[in-house]
């Protein structure tokens, strides 16, 4: 399956609730409910039939650049 978003596109920062966060996590919790726009995007396949998408998105109005993976952000819709 191809990638969700596309390079452009505007997008709300939706990070993971999850117990045990990493840095990254928690970094990025820092960012929700922030609407961002995709800069980049990368796919990963660790193994034969997985395939992982992760988006440089652009938040703020400093415009950091930070990593998302496709699971922690959902379509801004208008």
């Amino acid at each position: 399956m191809g990638p969700k978003y596309a390079i452009g596109q505007k997008v709300i920062i939706n990070p993971v609730s999850e117990k045990g966060l990493t840095q990254r996590e928690s970094d990025l919790t820092t960012y929700a409910g922030q609407v961002g726009q995709v800069s980049d995007l990368y796919s990963i396949s660790p193994s034969a039939g997985q395939i992982f998408h992760m988006y440089k998105v652009r938040v703020g109005r400093e415009r950091k650049e930070i990593v998302v993976y496709e699971d922690e952000m959902a379509a801004k819709l208008s």
